[in-house]
């Protein structure tokens, strides 16, 4: 037993320090470019399969060919990729989510053109080298990463690395060459990559498809390192390796022994799962996947849906009785309208979507053949019925971590779990032996399952185009374009995240079922994480937001696959994926919205001509007098500047507006909203000390200090956005401190911010609904979408266009519309006059005075002296986390 346990030591410590190197190559590139290389793998697979054709089909000896692939071959991948694929996509100004897309490209790119080249059978011939032994591998594992430790702490090079992973811009005014660095990352990461890969495939089984997956999944180790410590990766890597071999020598018993087995022999998926959902914060300040206002707003013409209704039906007329080939294309387009769903719908990243239609044919399978634990044999109709009715739930298993997740963070759970379903459920022989898949009764050809397929899918795209349309459309496009703007127009985002995971699952386990019965057998090898990629690079290469994109896909994966050589549909699709930072969509060529005719643009003036809302038919009262009484937070006089000075009158209007409304025996009202002692600290320093704020009806409160000084903490405590470490918030004496942004916004604590948060594919009038809709005056959502137009001078022409590309001042002026339609009691202002000229600006002083004497409660953080000085009852002076004045 010693010598058992001391040989799987040394194979633990093989498989581990493998993952070392690959963990090494993985940060290295993070830290260089601040991209999460997905593709590790894949370039992995393929030096792999270089080296060996090198040797075992070239003849080449074992040393030359080991130095040409990993000295010439893995360096000039990684430039190769980053000079052709990744620089595009971390230019300023580039989408975030480009790189993600484009890494998930080169690793179906690779993985294609591999099955291609190579064939896509199992490898068992792949050349040992040398230095093999457990103990080498272990040795060059901690050599490289002391290695790249001493150059990043001790050379020039190190320095302008850490410069750039800082802030790229400003390396690249200092003078670092900021190109060079990141070129010189990408070629040190595909190094440890093709080592990590020749030094596997002895191990392991060399094919396209199954090298990189593991990969994948040792990817938990710079996960668990948290993208920066080389040690830990190291050591995390050769503990996982080391446990995972010693636990191959269980084999209990019992109806949970295969479950423990699958564990033991797949530790490093379950090491992604937990590493993945126990440090949210990599990645989670990436923007969502798709690219907001590309394809949105595309409309399919009818002539084009037409089009696709007759290619579709052309097997029906052409094809005989045997339609093996297009009985696929109908389901799996279902199930890639899952992806529309969840993430041209809801943007949100989901890298699993397989392993819900792999269920959804398992379940469908089990319930027919009556082999679900406490559930009878159903018919095969109802078998799939009620297989989209278990799976669906089971859309929480991303849908939940995706509520504080987004960006890179998001798709690693939603990896995770679909690497976690295909390891413990679809590839395990206790589930899936001797399961067989038959079609419904009556359905049994395949030009009847054909028919039966193309109602369903009908269907399921009618219920798709639904969630374009109301209230509901409205706000998932509120989710995609601007999460935080979606929250706070009063958008309940968690609500709405589990819903689309839900919704995509279950439209994603109808695929699966339909899948599973048009090629009658359940084929664990059809839902693998490959194939979630493949599908997911597929969708979003032709737009993640059109219906026609699914259709497309599906027909290109099955046609390709069909007629080619296997990989050539994943070739295709990584091949665009790869060049989605210079290429775009197709789906984008489509015609987008009408747009109503541009006129020349006009001062803004509220209400010019037309009826005004009730605050804007408000007249403002007479300016206090110069000696005006505090508000009930007791820090600042009515006409008082910073300081105390006297406040400066600007031409934005003749001195703070009107004192709004009073309270009994003319004192002003009480306030609705408190801060009492507020404290909030990020790591060791300190943004806010103990704050105390009142927001009176009737009043305009001005914050103003010194960027730094805690503006905008105590700003985002007020909106729900930052929760404080001490003190609470108020509203109506009630503690609302833990209410998140949108119950706030429905409570009426209404917020703009410093970035107009609009939603660009919706029109103006849209945006502006939106906020009526989710707002206090939710029932009366056609006037207060009205009142708010008027108000803001949006009720023109203007109102029918699309958000995108309209001017900053336009933009402002949507955003405020869109806070006024909820009808609130408090409005909170982040720097509303930034990007506004002379007249917007006046013209904003104006709205700002008929809401306060319409009794609304205004805070205003602003940089503008004028605009202070012209519109605010009270201004409070903030420096180092505290109100001085």
């Amino acid at each position: 037993m010693g010598w058992l346990t001391y040989e799987l030591f040394l194979a633990g410590l093989a498989v581990g320090s493998a993952a070392a190197l690959t963990g090494i190559g993985l940060i290295v590139t993070y830290r260089a470019t601040g991209v999460l290389n997905l593709a590790h793998g894949a370039v992995a697979m393929v030096c792999a399969y270089v080296l060996r054709h090198l040797v075992v089909e070239w003849g080449w000896p074992l040393a030359p060919a080991a130095c040409a692939t990993l000295l010439l071959v893995a360096p000039g991948i990684g430039l190769v990729l980053y000079r052709v694929v990744f620089r595009p996509a971390v230019l300023p100004g580039a989408d975030p989510a480009l790189t993600l897309v484009a890494s998930i490209g080169v690793f179906v790119l690779l993985v294609g053109g591999a099955a291609l080249v190579w064939g896509g059978g199992a490898r068992a011939d792949a050349p040992v080298l040398p230095g093999d032994a457990p103990w080498a591998q272990v040795a060059v594992a901690v050599a490289v990463a002391c290695a790249v430790g001493a150059v990043t702490r001790w050379t020039r090079l190190g320095r302008e690395l850490r410069a750039v992973v800082d802030d790229r811009e400003l390396a690249v005014l200092g003078g670092i060459a900021a190109d060079r660095v990141a070129a010189v990352g990408w070629a040190f990461g595909s190094f440890t990559a093709g080592l990590t890969g020749v030094l596997l495939a002895p191990h392991v089984r060399l094919d396209p498809y199954g090298m990189p997956l593991l990969v994948v999944e040792v990817i938990a180790v710079a996960v668990a390192a948290r993208m920066r410590s080389l040690p830990v990766a190291v050591g995390a890597a050769l503990a996982i390796g080391v446990a995972q071999a010693q636990l191959t020598r269980f084999h209990p018993g019992g109806w949970a022994g295969p479950l423990v087995q699958s564990v033991g022999a797949n530790l490093f998926a379950v090491a992604l799962l937990v590493a993945a959902l126990a440090w949210p914060a990599v990645g989670a300040g990436g923007r969502d996947v798709l690219p907001r206002g590309t394809t949105a707003g595309a409309r399919v013409p009818p002539g084009l849906w037409l089009c696709v209704a007759l290619s579709l039906a052309l097997p029906l007329g052409f094809a005989g009785a045997d339609l093996r080939t297009a009985v696929q294309v109908p389901a799996l387009a279902v199930v890639l309208l899952s992806l529309v769903v969840v993430t041209g719908r809801g943007g949100q990243i989901s890298l699993g979507q397989a392993a819900y239609a792999g269920l959804g044919a398992l379940f469908t399978a089990l319930l027919a053949a009556g082999r679900m634990p406490g559930l009878p044999r159903l018919p095969e109709l109802a078998a799939l019925g009620a297989a989209v009715v278990l799976v669906a739930p089971l859309g929480l298993l991303t849908g939940w971590p995706a509520i504080r997740r987004r960006g890179l963070a998001l798709a690693l759970v939603t990896l995770a779990v679909g690497v976690g379903v295909s390891r413990f459920v679809l590839a395990q022989p206790y589930a899936t032996a001797g399961l067989a898949v038959e079609r419904p009764a009556g359905f049994l050809t395949d030009r009847r399952f054909y028919v039966l397929e193309l109602a369903v899918l009908a269907g399921a795209l009618a219920g798709a185009a639904a969630l374009r349309r109301g209230r509901t459309g409205r706000a998932l496009a509120a989710l995609r374009d601007h999460e935080e703007g979606a929250a706070a127009a009063g958008v309940p985002v968690p609500a709405l995240k589990v819903l689309v995971f839900v919704a995509g699952a279950a439209l994603a386990a109808l695929g699966g079922g339909l899948l599973g019965m048009g090629v009658r057998a359940f084929d664990a090898a059809a839902f693998d994480p490959v194939r979630a990629l493949l599908w997911f690079a597929a969708v979003l290469v032709l737009g993640a937001d059109s219906l026609l994109s699914p259709l497309l896909a599906a027909a290109l994966l099955v046609g390709l696959d069909a007629g080619a050589r296997g990989g050539a549909a994943a070739a295709a699709v990584g091949l665009l994926a790869a060049l989605t930072a210079r290429l775009p969509p197709p789906a984008s060529l489509l015609p987008q919205r009408r747009r109503a005719p541009q006129h020349r643009r006009a001062p803004w003036r509220p209400g010019a001509g037309r009826a005004a809302p009730d605050a804007a038919r408000t007249p403002a009262a007479p300016a206090p007098d110069t000696g005006g009484t505090a508000d009930a937070g007791g820090t600042a006089d009515d006409a008082s500047g910073p300081g105390g000075a006297p406040a400066r009158r600007g031409s934005v209007g003749r001195g703070p507006v009107g004192r709004g409304p009073v309270g009994r025996g003319g004192a002003p009202p009480a306030p609705r909203v408190r801060a009492r002692g507020l404290s909030v600290r990020y790591g060791g320093v300190t943004a806010l000390d103990r704050v105390d704020l009142s927001l009176v009806p009737g009043r305009v409160t001005a914050l103003v200090g010194a960027n730094g000084a805690g503006k905008s903490t105590l700003f985002h405590c007020l909106a729900g956005t930052v929760r404080p470490a001490a003190g609470r918030v108020t509203l109506d004496g009630a503690d609302i401190t833990r209410r998140p942004a949108h119950a706030r916004t429905r409570l009426g604590i209404a917020r703009t911010f410093q970035e107009p948060a609009v939603f660009p594919s919706l029109t103006v009038e849209e945006n502006v609904r939106l906020g009526a809709e989710r707002g206090r005056g939710r029932g009366e959502a056609d006037t207060a979408t009205e009142q708010a137009l008027r108000l803001t001078g949006l009720d023109g022409p203007v109102r029918h266009r699309p958000a995108a590309g309209l001017p900053t001042g336009v933009l402002r002026r949507t955003e405020l519309g869109r806070a006024l339609a909820g009808r609130p009691h408090t409005l909170l202002l982040d720097e509303p006059a930034a990007g506004l000229d002379a007249a917007e600006t006046a013209a904003l002083a104006r709205v700002l005075a008929a809401l306060a004497a319409d009794g609304t409660a205004v805070l205003v953080v602003e940089h503008d002296p004028d605009l202070v000085a012209g519109v605010a009852h009270t201004v409070h002076v903030m420096e180092a986390g505290r109100i001085v004045a």
